[in-house]
């Protein structure tokens, strides 16, 4: 049964305040927890029902509580998780280091926790698992993000940074998504840098654009004005992984 402590925590930790506060965040689902769990991160506590605990490894020193699906229903961000929440440790925001033969992602401003989830959950399809992000874009530990990288979160190095000082001494190439760029179809990427992509509305900061090496666009056939934010990343990340040296 859950308790009145429980109840709050967990209410709490779906507000980045508190997150903060607590250095905790929610991870719910049984495919997500079951990943946190494979993972290194430190869960804390772990709700289950008895059908999902029961195929649960020895949890060490995790405090377990079994719940019902009428405990856990609602009681997270999700209407829809009836199986599994956990609370998990936040790790430190630590230095990332992008080789010369590897690819990152860098985000810039990106504001939409569901855009931020699913570039996660793009990068690590593609085998990208480093992704620095400017102070303006969406908590990584926001419910809805790490709900929409479905597991992904735990595979891929996050860090927040000032974006412009990180791009100046970043010493590869930086590609850049704008609409004024050379078509990504016939772009040959080098065998490692940086995808930058830009706010949903508008874009990549002006004072960025000097510290881009290389500006790409996706080609428009139809009249859409834009591509979301993560469905354009996912096409960079294609026309990388084809096009690479």
């Amino acid at each position: 049964m859950l308790s009145k402590a429980n109840v709050k925590l967990i209410k709490s930790l779906q507000l980045k305040k508190y997150r903060k506060q607590e250095q905790c965040f929610l991870v719910e689902g049984a495919k997500s927890v079951t990943e946190l769990l494979s993972s290194e991160f430190e869960v804390v506590k772990l709700f289950g029902t008895s059908d999902f605990l029961s195929g649960i490894k020895n949890t060490g020193r995790i405090e377990v509580n079994e719940v019902s699906e009428k405990e856990l229903d609602g009681l997270g961000e999700f209407q829809s998780n009836n199986t599994a929440l956990a609370v998990a440790r936040i790790k430190p925001n630590k230095s990332i280091t992008i080789g010369t033969d590897e690819f990152g992602i860098a985000l810039d401003n990106i504001r939409d926790p569901g855009n931020l989830g699913t570039i996660i959950r793009t990068a690590d399809w593609y085998g990208i698992h480093k992704i620095i992000a400017s102070h303006e874009t969406a908590d990584f530990y926001n419910p809805k993000v790490i709900s929409a990288t479905m597991g992904s979160f735990t595979r891929v190095s996050f860090q927040y940074v000032d974006i412009k000082e990180y791009l100046a001494g970043f010493g590869g190439s930086i590609y850049g998504a704008y609409l004024n760029g050379k078509n990504v179809h016939q772009t040959t990427f080098k065998k490692g840098g940086l995808i930058l992509i830009g706010n949903e509305s508008h874009g990549i900061s002006p004072d960025l654009e000097t510290l881009v090496t290389d500006k790409i666009t996706i080609p428009r056939y139809g009249h859409a004005e834009s591509l979301n934010a993560a469905i354009a990343t996912a096409i960079i990340c294609d026309n990388v992984r084809r096009n690479s040296d």
